[in-house]
């Protein structure tokens, strides 16, 4: 089976899911570092091709990343796409949520070409928050608890899940 982390950028989806694929003893596979690694930094795609030229690389790491048994980071936008939304029913979806204040320190970095600012961030989150939330089959908060333990728990809740469903 494979676990999806979901949400908003500058989440925790990559930290949190490195730990969590540990845990598991199952690779880790980050959308946005195949797409990185195959085409260039995200912020170049934007600026050279635009954001549908980056949706549709997205949309081609994702399929290929939810064929391998692995803790899977889309993107944050990953889940706009209506097939990436249907794809998702096959596979357990957690959503990392994020507070405002615990995001701005995390905007610094430049790599997130729609939010540049923790403004733009909110405005962004906001729009997609419905969806996130329908796509989900477990929420976590990050905002101010150690990532040990956020990934031991989601870790515990996937395991649960998957005896559960192993029992069907």
């Amino acid at each position: 089976m494979t676990l999806v982390l979901i949400g908003p950028p500058a989440s925790g989806k990559t930290r949190i899911g490195k730990r969590i694929a540990r845990t598991l003893g199952v690779a880790f596979v980050d959308t946005d570092q195949l797409i990185v690694e195959g085409h260039g930094p995200i912020p170049d795609i934007f600026a050279t091709h635009g954001e549908p030229h980056f949706r549709s690389l997205e949309r081609a790491e994702v399929v290929r990343a939810l064929g391998t048994d692995a803790v899977v980071s889309f993107g944050g936008g990953a889940v706009l796409d209506p097939e990436t939304q249907r794809d998702l029913r096959d596979h357990s979806v957690v959503l990392l949520t994020v507070q405002p204040h615990a995001v701005a320190a995390r905007l610094g970095n430049g790599k997130r070409p729609l939010v540049p600012d923790i403004e733009s961030w909110i405005a962004l989150y906001e729009r997609r928050r419905d969806l996130y939330e329908r796509l989900a089959d477990h929420t976590v908060d990050t905002t101010d608890r150690p990532t040990d333990q956020i990934a031991a728990e989601i870790a515990e809740w996937f395991r649960d899940r998957s005896r559960k469903a192993s029992i069907r």
